[in-house]
Parts: structure tokens; C-alpha cells; sequence
């Protein structure tokens, strides 16, 4: 019952996989009152070094909230291939026109119908320090048979084989 404890390269590679594997994150941040608010976000891109890159309207309850406590936590899950990470950092808005023209794709035109040229759009920045991840590389079924033998032996399922920290 042992996990990864993954850092540097390895750790950034790991998580370079996850993130663009899975793509969509449910971005947790904290309220006023200290509630957490999270919301499903689409990944706009991750750099060599780790930071992840989200675009977002700059008057939008996320960019108040970070403002407020930039301390948040981005959920990945992919449960078809078992993929799962957590990722914790600091975010801030940034206007960044060159970014933005790097990152840019047409399908954001749903949110962002003045393109490029949208006054309303920012980059929300967010600078990992520490995650965690679940990656069994097992089929649906071959876990499915993992469980169903751990009940029918009567011995515990241990999917620690799959579980790891990166220190980022």
C-alpha cells in the first residue's frame, strides 16, 4: 500500500498528462462567508512549468472570489479511463493580450463573441503547488473484476498502485 510521491520533471510531465487528457476541471474557490463555490472550467492550456491557464469574463463571482482568498483547487476526473487529480494553487486574473492570442481558440466565441477583442475577457493564472492524482491504467472491467474479487475473497481493494503526490 504504497503511493508516488512524484517532484520536479516528473511531477510537471504527470500532471502536463492529466491536465490535457482530461481537460475539464471543476475549479473550487471560496466565498465571502468561506463556502466553496465550484464550477466546471475548460483547461485553455498548461505550460512547461506547471501553470494552468483558464479564459474567463473579468467581472465574473470567480474572479471576485480569487481576488478575495486566490487560494482554489482545480478537480480533473476522467472516470472511463480512471484518471483523477486534484491540484492545489493560487490564481490571479491576468490581462495578458499576447497569452490569450497563444491560447486562443474559436469555440470560445460562445463566450466571447468580440473574439480577441473582447473587453470582458481575462486570463485566470493558476500556479500549482501541490497535487494529487489517481491513475489506475485499468480498464472499467479490469477494476470492476479487482473489486469483485477483494469481496468475494473477503480481502480489502487496494488501489493504492494508482495514487501519488506531486510536489510542484
Amino acid at each position: 500500500m504504497s503511493s508516488e510521491n512524484l517532484q520536479g520533471e516528473k511531477a510537471l510531465k504527470k500532471l502536463k498528462d492529466i491536465v490535457n487528457d482530461v481537460n475539464i476541471a471543476m475549479m473550487c474557490t471560496t466565498q465571502k462567508d468561506n463556502s466553496i463555490h465550484s464550477r466546471p472550467m475548460a483547461t485553455a492550456g498548461i505550460d512547461n512549468d506547471g501553470t494552468i491557464w483558464f479564459f474567463t469574463n473579468e467581472g465574473s463571482e470567480k474572479v471576485k472570489e480569487i481576488e478575495n482568498d486566490n487560494g482554489l483547487c482545480l478537480c480533473y476526473s476522467e472516470p472511463k479511463n480512471n484518471t483523477y487529480a486534484c491540484v492545489m494553487g493560487k490564481a490571479k486574473a491576468v490581462d495578458n493580450k499576447a497569452k490569450e492570442k497563444e491560447l486562443w481558440n474559436p469555440i470560445l466565441k460562445a463566450w466571447f463573441p468580440k473574439g480577441l477583442e473582447d473587453p470582458n475577457m481575462t486570463l485566470l493564472k493558476v500556479s500549482p503547488n501541490h497535487a494529487e492524482y489517481w491513475d489506475a491504467n485499468d480498464s472499467k472491467m479490469v477494476v470492476f473484476l479487482k473489486i469483485a474479487k477483494a469481496a468475494i475473497t473477503g480481502k480489502s481493494y487496494d488501489a493504492e498502485d494508482s495514487h501519488g503526490e506531486m510536489k510542484l
